[in-house]
């Protein structure tokens, strides 16, 4: 399929966030790396960070003292870093196949506007950020991060293997779940698998909220997602998939022996997750792209009940 015309800009994709600044003020040359990184798509690194920073803050409640505000600061840098390389390995190899769907012709690599050579160099740059980030940390978190590279790797070939490439992202996505804890305590325990496994949960359902995006040109070209398995289920699954989320994200705080403030964050962060449930709309694809973007206020809720409770022990 041939690309389309751009918008008068040349600077917005589809699914870019309208009037971003970052697209305003880069020269043009620096445009398709920035699309390539998802920086005008911010929702992708809040998504990777905020894992990272429920279990960082997690971990110094549970440790009975203040947050370690290096390790959030270190692990935003990392996240941008690293959500970039990702997303420039996802479209390098599924250049042919975002040519064939409308929301994704536009993107650089399917589009022609940059190089496959040229995206390499850019992921090998882009990983030496995320590098000199791990290696601020103890020995067993840095081993931990190098551990999660398999997850990232096969992740763009589930979609042509499996109808639950979501799965796969879960497990990638959601590695800062382990990090932040092991980052503070140089190894892993029950409440760092139970965030990770409550992430995982999480991960899926909103990425299969994001996937009734593309239904059509999925279903056209045989792409797999969960969205086209659950179909008509999608929302009684998504629900299930949150509600499962919830459950141990409780766990977590539950066997972490936080300050109750924490269940505050758990709460609001159940409410806003049922409110998604509530407002999916399977033949809405903005709807969908609206409420995949809110997950980033839903992590805050959780965040800000752990950051709180790790505060007051302080």
């Amino acid at each position: 399929m041939t690309p389309g015309p751009q918008t008068p800009s040349g600077r917005q994709l589809p699914d870019s966030v309208a009037r971003h600044p970052v697209l305003a003020l880069a020269p043009e040359r620096a445009v398709p790396f920035i699309q390539l990184a998802r920086l005008d798509r911010p929702i992708g690194w809040w998504l990777l960070l905020l894992p990272c920073w429920q279990s960082s803050a997690l971990a110094s409640a549970a440790e009975g003292r203040g947050p370690y505000w290096l390790h959030l600061a270190l692990f935003f840098v990392g996240a941008i870093a690293m959500r970039g390389a990702g997303s420039t390995y996802n479209d390098l190899v599924d250049r042919e196949i975002d040519a064939k769907v409308e929301r994704t012709r536009l993107r650089p690599l399917a589009s022609g506007r940059v190089t496959p050579r040229a995206a390499q160099a850019f992921i090998v740059a882009q990983c030496l950020v995320g590098l000199a980030v791990l290696l601020a940390f103890n020995g067993f978190a840095v081993a931990l991060g190098f551990a999660s590279i398999a997850i990232v790797l096969v992740y763009p070939f589930m979609k042509r293997v499996t109808s639950w490439p979501q799965a796969t992202l879960g497990l990638a996505f959601s590695w800062g779940a382990l990090m932040g804890w092991a980052a503070v305590f140089g190894s892993l325990s029950a409440p760092a698998l139970l965030l990770y496994g409550g992430a995982i949960a999480w991960t899926i359902g909103y990425d299969t909220i994001y996937a009734l995006q593309d239904i059509r040109d999925d279903s056209i070209i045989g792409v797999r997602s969960t969205a086209r398995l659950f179909a008509a289920r999608v929302k009684p699954a998504v629900g299930a998939l949150y509600a499962g989320a919830v459950a141990l994200a409780g766990a977590a705080v539950y066997t972490a022996h936080v300050h109750p403030v924490a269940w505050l964050g758990v709460s609001a962060y159940a409410a806003h997750l049922a409110w998604q449930i509530a407002a999916i709309d399977a033949g809405d694809p903005q709807r969908a792209l609206t409420l995949f973007r809110s997950n980033r206020n839903a992590g805050l809720l959780l965040f800000a009940g752990l950051i709180a409770a790790s505060l007051i022990a302080r």
